[in-house]
This record gives C-alpha cells, sequence and structure tokens, in this order.
C-alpha cells in the first residue's frame, strides 16, 4: 500500500467499528482463550501500552513498526513485539505511555507521532498485563536508535500483513507452554504470534 493511500484512508480508521475481541480471537492461542472478562479482572493485572507505528519505506510503501526484544530471564525473552510497556506514575494515560515507551525504545521523538485512535485492548496470561494499543505515525521513516531492551528492528509491509496466505499456524514451545499449535503471521520469515498477533489481527480487520 502506497503511503498516500493510507494517509487517505486514516479518516476512515478512526471511525470505523473496531473488530474487538472477535477480530482479536482469530490469532489468539489456546492458553489466552481460557480467559473472560471477569477472570482477566479478578487477576488484577497491570496496565500497559504498546504503539503500532506506520510510516512510508524507502520506497514510499506503507510499512509497520514491530522489534524484537533483547534476550532476558523472562517469559518474553526474544520475542516479537510493537514498543511499548508498562504504565509509569508519570504518565498522564495510557496514550501517553506508549508514546513514551516507543521513544525510550526505538527513539521515535514523541513531537513526530500522530495517533490515529486507542484499539482494544489485549490481555497477556504469562506476565499478566492488560496492553492497550495505539494506531499511530509518521511521515517519514525514524532514525531507530534502539535501547537495552531491543535486539533489533522488524519491519513489516502493511500489503504483506493484508495477505492471507501470511496468515498460518506453527507448533511452538516456550517457557510456558510445550509442543502448542498457535495461530500466527508468518512475514518475512518472522513469526509473529500471541498478543502482538492478536493486535495485528484487529489492525488487519480494520484496514481491509
Amino acid at each position: 500500500m502506497n503511503f498516500k493511500n493510507f494517509k487517505n484512508k486514516i479518516e476512515d480508521l478512526q471511525f470505523t467499528e473496531l473488530g474487538g475481541v472477535e477480530a482479536q480471537f482469530k490469532m489468539a492461542p489456546e492458553l489466552r482463550l481460557q480467559y473472560n472478562k471477569a477472570k482477566i479482572i479478578a487477576n488484577k493485572p497491570r496496565k500497559a501500552a504498546v504503539l503500532a507505528l506506520f510510516y512510508p519505506n524507502k520506497n514510499n510503501e506503507t510499512a509497520l513498526l514491530l522489534t524484537q526484544r533483547a534476550s532476558y530471564k523472562g517469559v518474553h525473552s526474544a520475542q516479537i513485539s510493537f514498543p511499548g510497556g508498562k504504565t509509569e506514575k508519570a504518565d498522564t494515560n495510557l496514550r501517553e505511555t506508549a508514546i513514551r515507551e516507543t521513544f525510550e525504545e526505538v527513539g521515535v521523538h514523541p513531537s513526530s507521532i500522530e495517533i490515529i485512535r486507542e484499539l482494544t485492548d489485549v490481555y497477556i496470561p504469562p506476565s499478566n498485563f492488560l496492553a492497550t494499543p495505539f494506531l499511530g505515525f509518521v511521515d517519514e521513516k525514524p532514525e531507530f536508535i534502539l535501547n537495552h531492551e531491543v535486539a533489533t528492528i522488524i519491519e513489516i509491509l502493511v500489503s504483506d500483513l493484508l495477505n492471507e496466505r501470511n496468515s498460518t499456524k506453527v507448533n511452538l514451545n516456550t517457557s510456558y507452554m510445550k509442543n502448542t499449535e498457535v495461530p500466527c503471521f508468518k512475514i518475512d520469515g518472522h513469526i509473529i504470534w500471541g498478543a502482538t498477533g492478536m493486535m495485528l489481527s484487529e489492525i488487519k480487520e480494520l484496514l481491509k
């Protein structure tokens, strides 16, 4: 998708009804399906926010920013995610959390980011976070500056996200599940699943 065409769609993106959990659950691992709203509330999850950032690549195609986390002793080590993290006391709202974390993790300056809208919260059982995604864009490809939490930048094209051939299933072993088949996006050799896959699923439905 050409970036000019993407920007022409922004008003529609702002007012189109969200797919919500129905869209998310197309990419939800079985573990996540066990949690209804009441169970999530009972767990008193910590609040977090992430940013799905669109920008033009060198060919003026619309790209979407993902990151691969650095390896660490934790349940989300080396996984693919959107930039973001837990809310802090200084944050006035979750939108500010998403923008601040994006600046801290990949160096995109807050003043360059235009927020389009908030998406549906995603509960993440292994770490007990309730993450609020935001859609945003910048008019030029940023010069990314990574902090210690990020191993590398992953750039995916919106056209690849919309391509149905890139939606599939894989068998995974993680620290909290063994030999489990999960739905995922497989783009440029990257397997994107879990909470990030669920968020991408709602974004995909919105863009369609």
